[in-house]
């Protein structure tokens, strides 16, 4: 005999996606967000506006907002709004002369500090005019618990073309909203999707008895898992100037540099560009700290680093696929070279422990538990500092992308901020371009230019350490990431390394 679905509502909210409505307060907001700077003259708003009303079959989620569960008996639940009007969602404003970037980015602040409004889909773009040298700029807001990182990169290449000549796509005609359920309605599917819970826990159990050896192997991986996120989850992070209460205002800036210098650090120093991005980092971060007084060669920080569990056949798809790892930054080292070889040896333990996978496991019991509870669990998270900053590092499309035949030439993302948390640094590729994307309390950070001056410091002699080491054997490195005695012969040079010695350095809003 057949065996009956268990029904489950695909539009309600995952667990990971609610505890991000959970984290919002007056003072932090959970949206993700973006700059994204373009060529050319500017589109009329109404074309814009056109333009992505042809799109939104592609991504209905925008066309969304949230009911919630009376008695907060079940997560909330994504339905259709009726009163959905795309040119509500998609604003107009423009620069003041002269229209640099660093008015781009006080403006981009301005917009980033005010929270969307839950009554409707969550979501804005905003077209800005006014940026000098013959180019204009995006802002899109999307909330978290609509997309993550990787799932925003898809969401945006739906809304722009590959091709600058590519022809408009076929909208879908007149769009009619399904009814809205009623809240007794909402209350019964909450409840009958809470009765299946245990039918969820029989079926692994039966699973196990079929297949034993391959279950108990998971059970023991996610044992691991869980047990080295416990033992992160004992001790606090320190205490820091990143750690302190926040107001609802932000500062933004960013700091690009070329992808191909990350590149040449991990080629000439080892590790992964993502290691090269926490070097950097925590290059930067020590530079600030020691502006405001000594610092001990051991001092260490805690960076939260989502790590995306998106598999191939979901990307484009809303919600948020991501897990976590919480990573020591070693700020007090000023050696560019023994920073990174520190933050090499911290990253490898770390994927030997299995942090990640215990992180996504409690997410995935937080499925299992009264929102009641998930509300209260992500508050105390909040509150409790395990870790002092989150440091986000997505890979963005590599190819060029256009709107309405306009070129993209940069993308500056924004992590949001929790209660507690004053500085996060999101890190995006495109087309060859990093931006390191600085989301700050406007008034815990109000030298925030200044960190951003330490950002290009810190890349700027992470790869000059890469290009002295070249002419010997990175691998020969001691454990303080000294350089020992070359020991192999000169390797030849990185694919698509600068022939100059003098690094192009990097640039800030």
């Amino acid at each position: 005999m057949p065996e009956s679905p268990i029904v489950v509502n695909p539009d309600r909210l995952s667990a990971l996606d609610s505890s991000f409505l959970d984290l919002e307060r007056d003072a932090a907001h959970m949206h993700v967000a973006a700059v994204m700077v373009l060529e050319g003259q500017p589109p009329a708003h109404g074309e814009l506006v056109g333009a992505v009303a042809s799109r939104l079959r592609l991504v209905p989620r925008y066309r969304q907002r949230l009911a919630f569960v009376p008695l907060r008996q079940g997560r909330p639940v994504w339905v259709d709004d009726p009163y959905f009007n795309v040119a509500f969602h998609i604003r107009h404003t423009a620069l003041p002369r002269p229209g640099t970037e660093a008015e781009l980015a006080r403006l981009a602040g301005r917009v980033f500090s005010q929270t969307l409004d839950r009554s409707r889909p969550l979501w804005e773009l905003w077209l800005v005019e006014g940026l000098r040298d013959g180019r204009f700029a995006l802002l899109s807001k999307a909330h978290h618990a609509l997309v993550d990182g990787v799932s925003g990169v898809d969401i945006a290449s739906v809304l722009l073309d590959p091709d600058p000549d590519a022809p408009p796509p076929a909208g879908d005609g007149d769009w009619l909203p399904r009814p809205p359920p009623s809240g007794a309605q909402l209350l019964a599917d909450a409840l009958l999707e809470r009765l299946t819970a245990p039918a969820e826990i029989a079926r692994a159990a039966r699973d196990a008895l079929t297949a034993p050896r391959r279950v108990a192997m998971r059970v023991v991986e996610a044992l691991d898992g869980v047990g080295a996120l416990a033992r992160v989850g004992l001790s606090p992070a320190p205490p820091s100037p990143f750690n302190v209460r926040i107001g609802p205002h932000r500062r933004f800036t960013w700091v690009t540099c070329s992808l191909d210098e990350l590149r040449e650090i991990r080629h000439a120093l080892g590790g992964t560009v993502n290691d090269a991005v926490l070097a950097v980092v925590a290059g930067a971060l020590g530079r600030y700290l020691r502006r405001r007084g000594p610092l001990a060669q051991d001092r260490v920080l805690r960076a939260m680093v989502p790590v995306s569990t998106r598999a191939g056949d979901e990307r484009g798809a809303p919600g948020n696929r991501i897990s976590a790892i919480w990573v020591p930054l070693p700020v007090g080292i000023q050696s560019p070279v023994a920073r990174l070889a520190a933050v090499r040896r911290q990253t490898d333990s770390i994927k030997r422990s299995g942090q990640a996978v215990g992180a996504q496991v409690l997410a995935r019991l937080g499925g299992f538990a009264p929102p009641t509870i998930l509300a209260r669990a992500a508050r105390l998270q909040a509150h409790q500092r395990l870790f002092n900053l989150v440091v986000t590092n997505v890979p963005g499309p590599q190819a060029p992308l256009y709107l309405l035949g306009r070129r993209l030439q940069a993308v500056h993302p924004m992590v949001p901020l929790a209660v507690n948390q004053a500085l996060g640094i999101a890190v995006m590729s495109y087309c060859g371009l990093m931006s390191f994307g600085l989301n700050a309390d406007y008034d815990a950070l109000p030298d925030l230019p200044l960190l951003a001056s330490d950002l290009r410091e810190a890349i700027a002699e992470l790869v000059q350490a890469a290009r002295a080491l070249d002419d010997g054997d990175a691998r020969a490195l001691d454990d303080r990431g000294t350089p020992a005695p070359a020991v192999a012969a000169k390797r030849p040079p990185a694919a698509g390394r600068p022939r100059s010695r003098r690094t192009a350095g990097a640039r800030s809003a």
